[in-house]
């Protein structure tokens, strides 16, 4: 089976058909089977003219024989056997006009035509994001990416490494090709290592009259001069490639039109290169020689200064009118500011765009976290210090390759979300929670508690409200017990959803308040508001913090005794904590039937212990006995929600507190339960959902109230 290689650059005249021409030849000289391929549709006929050669077939033609009559295409046809080089060559194209009849889709069908000729296919697949330079990257085991030391290639080679991240292309098949890596004045290759998150796995020096000579004469650089230094480094590039077969992923197989939608709807412009993310990567001082990260400083410093952003007050972030106006002047000076400090050095004016954001987001918005905060598959962002960004998207922790200029910008980060809300954060005040506009959950600590610089943590408030049914389209539960819970609360039952940090338990408390009824008053209280009810008679409550003189903190105990006064119907708790537990218990027991919150714990029998502990930790004297009889009087049921090692959010056990066993023992049975198998090939959990055979104590009060319920559901079932 081939190892196909895809070559390509972001920028023209790298060198990047130089590279895959003199690459193919030489795996040819170490005995291999080589077939290259020129799929680069904007620049027809590179490849072919270092070879030598004039092909009369591509491609395209070979393609539309496939469409014909595939059963009868000879693919020696349409291959050039070069004679000096010991390689075959597949043109894409004879000319650009012919760009429309390579089909994406017949791609694949190609490859699998050669594969087994050849032990590596070459592929120069040149610069655009296109549909066919995508099918033929799932094709690849290996991705070369051809840079220069110089400012733009960098710059442009971080939004392709980006990008191809978004489409998930891992960055463990992709390696970077640094050619002319001796120029003078250019970037080194250690700078150039620091600023992109892939490794350098050759360095081809630079050696123009050589490469000129072999161009012009139609001679690959490694046949015409074998002792060059470009020669020997293509040659050691080849050695590498042969001899570490941990390089080589398989190949993969991409939803092209899921990808493209995906991508279309994340950037309108995508397709055509007008709108390639890029992260924001600064370096330390002693790194700072990359030219557009010191113009990108020094600019982001003038401006500031020239508008006295430092002594702005910061309340002024939190009134959207005027945050534009600011927004706006700040516009026009970076632009001036940009044409006085770089003049042509960047002619691009989508760079020029995407400086201008980048150094607004800065100086005025919330930096490299204002394309986090807008990208709606990620939960939460987790900034550690100015070097470290993580994210958590589907479940799945990740680092970003986004960065601060320094730790004294996230500390203004901070500063700038918190101070609206009249916080502040300093060494007496080194830890503070807040909340950003959206509603999305800020919590933030600095020196000298954080050892490791300013720490940030958000919890995106998701705008998303989701009900039963969406959990079991999900799959985090089964229509039976949706039905089952979905009783629960009708017949007003009280209720706890456990789980861990971001296993989903708010998610689960919002779609099971869809079922009460539109007639009753709820009351809910929470830390941070993140509970989005559907009902139109409901009372929101949110605890305070201390203010800035460590007064008027308000607690979810305070607001707790003001609720009962409020004549609620049912009452919901974001989170029980402390000795609000208590409390919750005691109007659990006093006729506020059909209560809920949830409680960080790692099983159904542990939220038994952590009520217990709580209740203790209040301070209040009260036999283990008393707190216990308490509890199993107050708690019907908990839903316990987990996530995953796969990322993916269930709800693995339903139980019913069913009264004491003893005098210090809770009756707690299992009714549904989530069994994990294994996991498959690919990482995910594999499992079932089943009923455990407990029938609920209270069934028959749940048919009393109408409520139609088969005693089926309660049946053990098998995978």
């Amino acid at each position: 089976m081939a190892k196909v290689i895809a070559i390509f650059s972001t920028k023209g005249g790298v060198g990047k058909s130089l590279i895959a021409v003199n690459l193919a030849v030489t795996l040819a000289k170490e005995g291999k089977k080589v077939c290259a391929i020129d799929l680069d549709t904007q620049v027809v006929g590179d490849m072919a003219h270092m070879l030598g050669i004039n092909p009369q077939k591509c491609m395209a033609d070979l393609m539309s024989f496939l469409r014909k009559q595939p059963q009868l295409t000879k693919k020696t046809d349409f291959i050039i056997k070069t004679k000096i080089t010991n390689i075959d060559f597949l043109a894409g194209l004879l000319k650009p006009q012919q760009s429309g009849y390579l089909y994406p889709d017949k791609l694949a069908e190609v490859f699998n035509l050669f594969d087994k000729d050849y032990d590596y296919i070459i592929v120069d697949v040149g610069k655009s994001f296109s549909d066919v330079f995508l099918s033929v990257l799932n094709q690849a085991n290996l991705i070369l990416l051809v840079v220069t030391p110089d400012v733009l290639s960098v710059y442009q080679t971080k939004w392709a490494l980006d990008t191809l991240q978004f489409l998930h292309f891992p960055l463990s098949m992709i390696k970077l090709v640094l050619n002319r890596a001796e120029s003078a004045s250019s970037i080194s290759w250690q700078e150039i290592r620091v600023s992109l998150p892939v490794d350098i796995i050759a360095k081809v020096p630079s050696e123009g009259r050589l490469v000129n000579q072999a161009v012009n004469q139609g001679v690959p650089i490694v046949i015409d001069s074998p002792r060059s230094k470009i020669s020997l480094a293509v040659t050691s590039l080849a050695h590498t490639l042969i001899e570490d077969k941990e390089l080589f992923i398989e190949r993969r197989n991409l939803d092209q039109i899921k990808i493209k939608e995906s991508a279309q709807e994340k950037s309108g412009q995508f397709w055509a290169g007008q709108d390639l993310e890029e992260s924001v990567i600064e370096p330390d001082a002693a790194e700072d020689r990359d030219e557009i990260l010191i113009l990108k400083r020094r600019i982001h410093t003038r401006l500031i200064e020239g508008m006295n952003i430092k002594r702005l007050d910061l309340k002024v972030f939190s009134d959207h009118k005027k945050t534009k106006e600011l927004r706006d002047r700040a516009e026009l000076t970076v632009s001036n500011l940009l044409v006085e400090e770089a003049g042509s050095f960047i002619p691009s004016q989508e760079i020029r765009k995407k400086l201008i954001k980048e150094i607004l987001d800065e100086a005025l918005g919330l930096g490299a976290l204002e394309d986090l905060l807008a990208d709606p598959d990620i939960t939460d962002i987790m900034v550690n210090n100015k070097n470290e960004i993580f994210v958590e998207r589907f479940g799945k922790i990740e680092m970003t390759s986004k960065k601060f200029i320094s730790n004294d910008q996230v500390r203004t980060i901070i500063e700038r979300i918190i101070a609206p809300i009249g916080r502040r954060i300093d060494e007496s005040v080194p830890m503070v929670d807040a909340r950003l506009a959206d509603g999305s959950r800020v919590n933030a600590i600095i020196s000298p508690l954080s050892l490791t610089g300013p720490t940030l943590t958000i919890r995106k408030f998701r705008k998303e409200r989701y009900k039963t049914v969406d959990l079991v389209n999900f799959g985090a539960l089964t229509l039976e017990m949706a039905d089952f819970i979905r009783a629960c609360v009708f017949c007003r039952k009280n209720m706890i959803v456990s789980g861990g940090t971001g296993s989903g338990k708010t998610t689960v408390l919002n779609a099971l308040s869809e079922n009460i009824p539109n007639d009753e008053r709820i009351v809910t209280l929470e830390d941070a508001a993140e509970l989005k009810l559907s009902q139109q008679h409901w009372v929101r409550l949110e605890s305070r913090p201390p203010n800035i003189e460590g007064k008027g903190a308000v607690t979810i105990r305070d607001l707790f005794r003001n609720t009962l006064r409020m004549r609620p119907d049912r009452i919901i708790v974001g989170e029980c904590r402390g000795t609000e537990s208590l409390d919750m218990l005691q109007a659990m027991n006093t006729g506020h039937d059909g209560s809920m919150t949830t409680i960080h714990a790692n099983s159904t029998f542990d939220v038994l212990s952590r009520l217990d502990s709580m209740i203790l930790m209040s301070g209040i004297e009260l036999p283990v006995r008393v707190i216990r009889e308490m509890i199993s009087s107050a708690v019907d049921i908990i839903v316990h929600t987990a996530r995953l090692c796969d990322g993916s959010r269930k709800i693995t056990a339903i139980s019913e507190v069913s009264g004491m066993k003893d005098e210090l023992h809770i009756n707690l049975n299992d009714i549904f339960i989530f069994k994990q198998t294994g996991i498959d090939a690919n990482g995910k959990v594999q499992g079932y959902f089943t009923a455990t055979g407990h029938l609920p104590s209270f069934l028959e009060e749940v048919r009393i109230r109408g409520v139609k319920i088969s005693d089926d559901i309660f049946k053990p079932t098998k995978p």
